[in-house]
Order: C-alpha cells, then sequence, then structure tokens
C-alpha cells in the first residue's frame, strides 16, 4: 500500500445542510453524484454521505452491541487503487498485518470495486477502486468535472 489517503468521509444527519455548510466554507462540489457530496482536497477528496448510508456500505452497526462492537465513528478513510483486481490485493494485505475485514472485496452499486477493513484500533479503511477518477502517478485523486 502507498503511504497516501484518497478520500475522507464525513457521515452526516442531514446531507443537504452539510453540503450548504461546506459551500459557505468557499468549497466547491465536484460532479454530480445523488446522494453524496465530493469535494476536491488538494490531491485528495472529502466526501459527505449519510451516516446510516455510510455505515450500510461498510456493513457496520451504527449503534454497537452489548460488548461486541465499537460504535461506528462517523468517518472513513479511502485508499483508491488503479485497477479493481488491486482491493482485493489491499484487504489482503491490510488482513495479513492484522487487520479485520469488515466488508471483502465486491462490486459496488456505483460501479466500481470496494472493500472495508479496521484497523486495530477500529479506524475503518476503504479500499475502492473507480473508474470515473484518475489517479495519477504519485496517486493524487483527480475528481471529473461537473
Amino acid at each position: 500500500m502507498e503511504n497516501r489517503i484518497s478520500l475522507v468521509t464525513l457521515g452526516v444527519r442531514d446531507l443537504a445542510r452539510a453540503r450548504t455548510f461546506y459551500e459557505a466554507l468557499g468549497w466547491t462540489p465536484c460532479g454530480n453524484n445523488p446522494g453524496v457530496v465530493f469535494f476536491q482536497a488538494n490531491g485528495m477528496a472529502l466526501a459527505l454521505w449519510t451516516t446510516t448510508e455510510l455505515a450500510k456500505d461498510a456493513k457496520v452497526n451504527i449503534a454497537p452491541r452489548a460488548g461486541r462492537d465499537r460504535p461506528f465513528g462517523n468517518v472513513t478513510i479511502a485508499y483508491n487503487v488503479r485497477n479493481r483486481r488491486d482491493v482485493k490485493t489491499e484487504l489482503a494485505r491490510a488482513k495479513k498485518a492484522g487487520a479485520k475485514i469488515l466488508r471483502p472485496a465486491e462490486t459496488a452499486f456505483w460501479g466500481g470495486e470496494t472493500g472495508y477493513f479496521a484497523d486495530p484500533d477500529g479506524h475503518m479503511w476503504e479500499v475502492a477502486w473507480n473508474p470515473q477518477w484518475t489517479l495519477d502517478r504519485k496517486g493524487n485523486v483527480k475528481l471529473p468535472k461537473t
């Protein structure tokens, strides 16, 4: 895994309110993605998605079950890869390093490939291949324009 972060996704209660807030800060949304808002942030991206949908995508519970789960932290960190098969490769590497696989590699509803793991402290990482996003030589994410 290269030393980089592609995307930070914030789980929000009200997507329209969150979008309005970030736009008021001067952030400009990229693309036309129903149900999620992306912002270019130099060589990476910031996403806003409802907490419910983010937890469902990662296949984790929002509320912990007694003694078994950590509460959902409302944030995921994404590592985007250059091709579909690299999602499985990086998830296997994470598991070997001690991660817990939360969602194995599978085709995503948006057309790419995705999987999730939790590091030993429970921080959630998504490993994703998105055919609509470009990664430069250094791994910087370039979002499509609207």
